[in-house]
């Protein structure tokens, strides 16, 4: 298959999900990866994959790489997946609340 048709592929199956709070939070997690790679005390790999998460619905290659982490590890990913679902309820639930205290005042 030629490399432009499957990034046409890839693009139309991907959701896209345009945020710069996630775009920081996934370079800054990609920067410390990169730190991590020549630094002992920090765990490069982690963080590289954690910035792949992040950045999953705002690049194709980062899409692409999260395909190949869940290939390896579909355990591990289901339960950060589930991790973040459970998160953004849960701030949700917190702006919600947050709100109706501003709306009284």
């Amino acid at each position: 298959m030629h490399p432009a048709r499957a990034v046409a592929i890839c693009r139309d199956m991907m959701e896209f999900r345009p945020s710069i709070r996630r775009k920081a939070a996934g370079w800054s997690l990609m920067g410390l990866g990169v730190l991590g790679l020549v630094l002992p005390f920090l765990q490069g790999f982690l963080f590289l994959a954690l910035g792949t998460f992040v950045l999953r619905h705002q690049y194709i290659w980062a899409h692409r790489g999260m395909g190949w982490i869940e290939s390896r590890w579909p355990e591990t990913v289901a339960k950060v997946e589930g991790m973040e679902q459970r998160l953004v309820a849960r701030v949700g639930a917190q702006w919600q609340k947050l709100r109706g205290l501003l709306r009284r005042a």
